[in-house]
């Protein structure tokens, strides 16, 4: 979104596009409340967001813009960790580790026994979320012993600082600092799959694959050309701003479904306030647009 807004602005002065960075969680507080009118989100609007959006009479329209893939990270001089598998990952993350689980050797018999430091989302990020589902079974199981931040560039320096740490964050950020960072292949019952572009347009990369939203506040789309111009340019520019942006594109045609769902005024969620784990790019796509199919979009 910072390339969307430098790319807008190099071409209209006005309107003035801010950019705020936040958490999803924090950031669908501030767009249910009516005070602003673009929300980015690594997740989809969930249940009790969605009653927030409606007791303030917020209408929106969901709009997908990239993939993602959480990344699981170490620093590049770790010589043991290779691969870490999902229960190896609960029995790290999970609340009950807490205070416990702090050394290597516990997480794996093979690695070392040496003290671990953990580095990762704070708990309004929609990363911590969709982890700690994928991971705990729940969104809000997660231990809270580590280094925690919104700030995915702080929990870069986190782990590229400490051979003996490990963490996880947004695909762009592991793309961007690979010279600093060494990415763990999830191991699963088909064998490790590591975070690359191709395993997850492919659908090998589960469960942390997942869609980057774009929610608009549907009254002011209306009211304010400005907005208008840059949802419409940004949307238009989908493609080439993720790509650069190092993060995983969306495929050309459906960035014109993308368009479509703008443009026909398509408005609320596809995912019905659920925090949909472990889909491959072509079924969270086909959810993502649901609602072109009923009749008064066809």
């Amino acid at each position: 979104m910072a390339l969307a807004v430098k790319k807008f602005q190099a071409r209209w002065s006005s309107p003035k596009v801010e950019l705020f960075e936040s958490g999803t969680t924090a950031g669908f507080r501030q767009f249910c409340a009516g005070k602003i009118a673009i929300a980015n989100a690594s997740r989809p609007i969930n249940s009790k967001e969605l009653k927030a959006c409606s007791l303030n009479g917020i209408s929106f329209i969901e709009l997908p813009i990239a993939f993602d893939a959480i990344t699981v990270v170490v620093h590049p001089r770790n010589t043991w960790a290779k691969q870490i598998s999902v229960k190896e990952l609960a029995h790290l993350w999970a609340s009950e580790a807490q205070g416990k689980v702090d050394r290597w050797k516990e997480v794996n018999a093979d690695w070392p026994d040496q003290a671990l430091s953990l580095c990762g989302p704070g708990s309004d990020s929609g990363t911590f979320d969709y982890f700690n589902k994928s991971v705990n079974g729940n969104d809000r199981n997660s231990r809270t012993d580590y280094a925690a931040s919104e700030d995915d560039a702080v929990l870069v320096r986190c782990v590229a600082s400490n051979i003996n740490a490990i963490g996880y964050f947004g695909f762009s950020y592991y793309n961007a600092n690979r010279g600093r960072l060494r990415a763990l292949a999830i191991a699963g019952a088909a064998g490790p799959v590591a975070p690359t572009i191709a395993n997850v347009q492919e659908g090998k990369y589960v469960p942390f694959s997942r869609p980057l939203f774009l929610y608009i506040n549907d009254k002011q789309l209306i009211a304010n050309s400005g907005l208008r111009n840059f949802v419409t340019t940004t949307v238009a520019n989908g493609m080439g701003l993720a790509q650069s942006a190092g993060t995983i594109p969306l495929p050309a045609s459906t960035y014109r479904l993308v368009e479509s769902k703008l443009y026909r005024h398509v408005l609320g969620s596809s995912f019905g306030g659920d925090l949909p784990i472990g889909l491959t790019i072509g079924e969270a796509l086909r959810r993502s647009f649901d609602q072109l199919k009923l009749p008064q979009f066809r």
